[in-house]
């Protein structure tokens, strides 16, 4: 977090390394940076990607998103509202296309309540 900026990324692949031997192999990488700004209001704007990657296929699937939410408070708890709307601008075979939109409301904990 840099003042009001936060940035940063999420990466992992998972790869099969036993099980049903009838079963497909997987090997799949995730990648997800993401930028967002925070007004003193306590709304934000963010940008995002959630790519990834078949090693199996060789097929990319990689959605940009754009959001916007806000931290409201329900009497003493706190929860952050979101609203965006996402591109795909690679997609697997049988993948989804075009435009996505989601809502999403999440309860923020805040640490005073998680570690007393």
């Amino acid at each position: 977090m840099l003042g009001p900026w936060t940035v940063g990324g999420l990466a992992n692949h998972v790869w099969s390394v036993a099980g049903d031997s009838e079963r497909d192999d997987i090997s799949n990488s995730f990648v997800q940076p993401f930028v967002a700004y925070t007004w003193p209001s306590a709304w934000t704007v963010s940008l995002q990607s959630e790519s990834t990657y078949n090693w199996k296929s060789e097929e990319w699937a990689v959605p940009f998103n754009a959001a916007v939410a806000k931290l409201v408070w329900f009497g003493k708890l706190p929860v952050s509202l979101q609203a965006g709307m996402g591109y795909w601008a690679e997609s697997s075979t049988n993948g989804p296309e075009g435009v996505r939109f989601r809502l999403q409301a999440n309860i923020v904990l805040p640490k005073r309540i998680l570690f007393k």
